[in-house]
């Protein structure tokens, strides 16, 4: 059996963990969500890009790019895609 005394330092660390590295943690969630919106773009450009002869892959670095550089993003996993060809 764990004492309360070991639990209540527990919480105590992860409070303050919490607190000083909010602004990282905030940062990295951002990223997380609009890399999550990225993946869902490229989805459903899947669509889209077929017709227009453009295949962009739905995975994690394409969302990655598309997360942090947005539009400029695509643009560049545009022309990526084009010079690869």
């Amino acid at each position: 059996m764990i004492p309360p005394a070991l639990w209540g330092g527990v919480l105590a660390a992860l409070l303050l963990a919490a607190f000083l590295f909010r602004r990282p943690l905030s940062a990295l969630l951002g990223l997380l969500l609009r890399s999550g919106v990225g993946l869902v773009f490229l989805w459903l450009f899947q669509g889209v890009g077929g017709l227009l002869g453009v295949r962009l892959g739905v995975n994690l670095l394409n969302g990655l790019v598309l997360g942090l550089l947005g539009t400029p993003g695509f643009a560049l996993l545009l022309m990526a895609q084009w010079a690869v060809r």
